[in-house]
C-alpha cells in the first residue's frame, strides 16, 4: 500500500461538481480581480468567525507583512515570536524592518505563554503567537499579556482555521488574525491565497489599501501600497470550501483520535492537546528521537512522511546577523530534531489511516 502525507486531488474530488461550478462562474464573468466573489468571500469568512472584518490577499505571508505595517510596526521595533515557527511568520517582522524575538516552544510545540513578559522590553511593540498544527496557543494568557503591556497582538492562523481557545475562535483574540489558504491548509485554495480578520474598522481599511498600491480610487495612491489582491477564481472555490470546513476539521479529528489510541509504540510520542483547546489538526506531529530511522522503515512500507520544521527560524542562514545558536530554545530545538507529520487530510481513506497505525507500531 502506498500512503501520502497528503492528497489534494482526493480532497478537490470530495466535492468537485461544486468546485467546478465555482471556478466556471467566476472565469465566464470576465471580471478576475477585486469583483463580486472576493467580496462575498469576504463576508462569508467574516460572518462565519464572527468579525467585522476579512480583507483577502494573494497569502498568508502577505498577510503577515500587511498585518505588522498596518500596526505601524517597523525599524527600532521589537514583536515577540516563537522560536519553533516557520520562517514566514518571522519574514512578516522583518520585511518591515522590525527584529523578531524569539521565546521557546512549550511542552504542546507551542509558545511558551509563561516565558514571553521576561523578552519584553519598552522597544516591544505586538506579540505575535502561531497557533501551530492546529491547535491554538494560551491565548487567555497571551491577550492579558499584551493588555498589561499595551502591545499590540497579531495571530498567526495559517494552520488552525476553526480551533478554539476556551470556545472562542483562535483569530479572534488580538488586533488582527492572519490567514493562509494556501492548498494544504485547513480551509485550502487551489493556488496562494490568504486573508486577515479583524474587528477594527480602521485597521482594515489600512490593509484594504495596502493590498491595492494604496489606493482606492485608480492613480489616487494615498500610502505606499503593495499588490496583493485575491483573485475571483481562488474565492469562488474558497466559498465552497468554507462551506464544508467544520465537516473537514471534524474529520481530521477523527483520524487524530485514532492516531492516538491506535499508536502504541513507546519510540513514537505524541504531544498532548491543551485542555479546552478545540484541535483541528492542519497536521499530526510525533516525535521521534531515531527519526532518520522511523521515516526510512516508513518509506519502505510505502508511506510519506514530513517534516516541520527541520531548520527552525532563528537559526536560518538569512538570520544569522541575530547571532542565535541551536541550543538557545531547546525545545525549538529538540522539535526541529524529531518531529515527524504523520499523514491527515480530509478523504483519507479508513484503511490507509489503519495501515499507518499499524506500521508505525512494527517499528
Amino acid at each position: 500500500m502506498v500512503v501520502n502525507p497528503v492528497v489534494l486531488k482526493r480532497v478537490y474530488d470530495l466535492h468537485q461538481a461544486e468546485y467546478d461550478e465555482a471556478a466556471l462562474r467566476a472565469l465566464h464573468s470576465g471580471w478576475y480581480i477585486l469583483g463580486r466573489e472576493m467580496e462575498e468571500f469576504e463576508q462569508s469568512l467574516a460572518s462565519w468567525a464572527g468579525v467585522r472584518h476579512c480583507v483577502a490577499l494573494n497569502s498568508g505571508t502577505d498577510a503577515l507583512i500587511l498585518a505588522v505595517r498596518a500596526l505601524g510596526i517597523g525599524a527600532g521595533d521589537e514583536v515577540i515570536v516563537p522560536a519553533n515557527a516557520y520562517i514566514a511568520s518571522v519574514i512578516g517582522i522583518t520585511e518591515n524592518g522590525a527584529t523578531p524575538v524569539f521565546v521557546d516552544a512549550d511542552d504542546h510545540m507551542e509558545i511558551d505563554a509563561d516565558r514571553i513578559e521576561e523578552k519584553i522590553t519598552r522597544r516591544t511593540k505586538a506579540i505575535l503567537p502561531v497557533h501551530l498544527y492546529g491547535q491554538s496557543s494560551r491565548m487567555e494568557e497571551i491577550s492579558m499579556l499584551a493588555k498589561k503591556h499595551g502591545l499590540k497582538l497579531i495571530e498567526d492562523c495559517a494552520q488552525c482555521l476553526g480551533a478554539k481557545y476556551d470556545g472562542k475562535l483562535a483569530g479572534t483574540f488580538g488586533d488582527i488574525g492572519c490567514l493562509s489558504f494556501y492548498p494544504t491548509k485547513p480551509l485550502g485554495a487551489f493556488g496562494d491565497a490568504g486573508a486577515i480578520l479583524t474587528n477594527d474598522d480602521a485597521l482594515a481599511e489600512r490593509v484594504r489599501l495596502l493590498r491595492n498600491y494604496g489606493s482606492k480610487v485608480k492613480y489616487h495612491n494615498e500610502i505606499n501600497g503593495v499588490n496583493s489582491r485575491m483573485d475571483e477564481v481562488q474565492a469562488a472555490v474558497l466559498k465552497v470550501g468554507l462551506k464544508y470546513l467544520e465537516e473537514s476539521n471534524e474529520e481530521r479529528r477523527r483520524q487524530a483520535k485514532a492516531y492516538r489510541e491506535g499508536i502504541k509504540n513507546p519510540k513514537v510520542w505524541i504531544p498532548e492537546e491543551y485542555k479546552g483547546v478545540y484541535h483541528v489538526y492542519h497536521l499530526f506531529p510525533v516525535l521521534v528521537e531515531e527519526r532518520e530511522g522511523f521515516q526510512s522503515f516508513l518509506k519502505e512500507n510505502g508511506i510519506g512522511t514530513q517534516v516541520h520544521y527541520p531548520i527552525p527560524p532563528y537559526v536560518a542562514e538569512c538570520y544569522q546577523s541575530y547571532g542565535y545558536g541551536w541550543e538557545d530554545f531547546p525545545n525549538a530545538a529538540r522539535y526541529a530534531r524529531s518531529e515527524v507529520s504523520l499523514p491527515i487530510y480530509a478523504g483519507m481513506p479508513e484503511e490507509e489511516l489503519q495501515y499507518v497505525i499499524d506500521v508505525i507500531n512494527r517499528w
